[in-house]
């Protein structure tokens, strides 16, 4: 069940309280078919391709599998939401390939680009009939407002949230989805945080989060 407490008067409704802390209860999902093996995947002490159970990925092969899991956050955040709000989960390769033919990844001979904001709420919105806004411009302030009416938030943020580096290169390049927030923290799902510490309903400081977020991020929730 959702922590909650009472409450400050959300400034964009006024007669509306913000929960202080609230949070929600999603699933938590991995961009690698082993959250265990996440630490050492990123180490490179175990290759991706060598993860057992790459085939619930629904990849061809431990190739295709190993290639798509180092790019597929913003998969496993779309899954935690799908599964949050009872949806059928497809794996993360059935809507990376839903994803490309929406325009919301687009392949090249370097990688690929993407995740895409603007098709990708398109295409939630069309096929799974959830509220999806993407947020070119998405302040952190927002994000209590938002968590309090029943939202889930990917958020763009470098990798380096996972251990909380007081020095990142650069903000941005990373999706994870804030499922919670109290006084002090926003609570997240990293799909490629380390099992324990960072991984599941992980608690990160609003001064980490302003070293981190790039500021922009897509919003999902049920339709009004």
């Amino acid at each position: 069940m959702p922590t909650n407490t009472t409450d400050p008067i959300d400034p964009t409704h006024p007669h509306r309280p913000t929960p202080s802390t609230l949070i929600h209860p999603a699933p938590y999902y991995s961009q690698w078919a082993s959250p265990e093996l996440v630490p050492a995947i990123i180490a490179g002490t175990v290759e991706a391709a060598e993860d057992p159970r790459w085939p619930e990925y629904g990849a061809d092969n431990p190739e295709e599998y190993a290639w798509w899991s180092w790019r597929l956050c913003g998969m496993a955040c779309l899954r935690m939401a799908l599964a949050f709000w009872r949806h059928p989960v497809p794996t993360a390769m059935d809507l990376a390939t839903a994803c490309l033919d929406a325009g919301a990844y687009v392949r090249h001979e370097d990688g690929l680009h993407g995740l895409i904001y603007a098709p990708f709420a398109s295409y939630v919105e069309r096929h799974w009939g959830l509220l999806a806004q993407s947020r070119p411009e998405l302040p952190r302030e927002e994000l209590p407002a938002l968590i309090g009416a029943g939202r889930l938030v990917l958020l763009s943020v470098h990798p380096a949230i996972r251990d909380a580096d007081p020095e990142p290169p650069h903000r941005g390049g990373h999706l994870v989805l804030a499922v919670g927030v109290t006084p002090d923290h926003v609570v997240i799902h990293n799909p490629s945080g380390f099992p324990g510490r960072s991984q599941e309903f992980a608690h990160v400081d609003w001064p980490t989060l302003d070293r981190v977020y790039a500021g922009r991020g897509v919003v999902l929730g049920l339709r009004d």
